[in-house]
């Protein structure tokens, strides 16, 4: 081959070679798995929504529960270790004979931990919603009964209880998973800002309550929001996007079923819309999406 002609080949084998070179440099990494654990009661679990898991009937948990939905669109690996009904001292306590406390399932390799938790302490959700529904059945949705009977109490036991026993629970998260990101989400809506009229028979709370039902959540989910952020967590917070998703609100619309005639079996928690949406609040939060 002439010269200058073996010189070009030469030159051009070069050019290929770093151009094939540039390329495989250039290229993005494959994202890790992230390890994802999901911890909390029961509307993290989903109790009530089907499919149930059946690796552990007695949490009444989801497989579309919201940790799934965020499992399944970004591919993580989940531990889900949600069960109905669980307070914060579940998560360095044993729930049930036989159920490890929850924040065993995060370690030092875990990714993600999302929750939410403090409903069920002091009784607070399923004590409220049972004495105003009583009380509302009674005075036929007149007036504010159960406000009269129970004034404060519920608020009173939200400061004094569920609030430390909040930031202990997120803490002992935070010292088995150090590097983890955390996200507590707050509760959405289950009643109106106002009563109204036409939801009575299938929330019966008297007219007084549905507002006094309405701040008692807002005080919790901000105890929620508070215990969060001194703990390093992120606040998922569901104040405005579950407006005008709560249980008075038609099935297509509501992400919470009513306490009688709702599609739940279990009442008064989030529907499968209701989870989808916490799960898509969650990861937008996050940039996850």
């Amino acid at each position: 081959m002439p010269m200058p002609a073996l010189r070009r080949a030469i030159a051009a084998t070069s050019a290929l070679a770093g151009a094939l070179t540039l390329g495989l440099t250039a290229a993005p990494a494959q994202a890790a798995t992230l390890n994802y654990a999901a911890l909390g009661d029961s509307y993290s679990a989903a109790s009530g929504v089907l499919p149930v898991d059946t690796s552990n009937l007695i949490c009444l948990r989801s497989t579309a529960n919201y940790p799934h939905v965020i499992a399944d669109r970004t591919g993580a690996r989940l531990t889900d270790v949600t069960c109905g009904a669980a307070r914060t001292k579940d998560f360095t306590g044993s729930q049930y004979p036989g159920v490890a406390p929850q924040a065993d399932a995060v370690g030092a390799d875990t990714d993600l931990v999302t929750l939410t938790i403090g409903g069920n302490d002091n009784g607070t959700f399923i004590s409220a919603m049972l004495a105003c529904g009583s009380a509302g059945i009674l005075t036929a949705g007149q007036g504010s009964p159960c406000k009269d009977i129970y004034g404060s109490s519920f608020d009173d036991a939200i400061d004094a209880h569920t609030y430390p026993a909040l930031k202990s629970a997120l803490s002992s998260v935070r010292a088995k998973a150090p590097g983890a990101r955390v996200a507590v989400l707050g509760y959405p809506w289950i009643t109106p800002a106002q009563a109204d009229p036409s939801c009575f028979a299938q929330l019966p709370i008297a007219s007084g309550d549905v507002p006094y039902l309405h701040a008692l959540q807002a005080h919790l989910d901000a105890v929620v929001q508070r215990a969060a952020e001194e703990t390093g967590a992120t606040y998922v917070d569901f104040a405005q996007a579950s407006e005008g998703h709560d249980a008075c609100q038609a099935e297509g619309t509501r992400w919470i079923e009513p306490l009688l005639f709702g599609t739940n079996i279990v009442p008064v928690h989030p529907n499968a819309l209701g989870e989808q949406r916490m799960a898509e609040r969650t990861m937008s939060v996050l940039g996850l999406d």
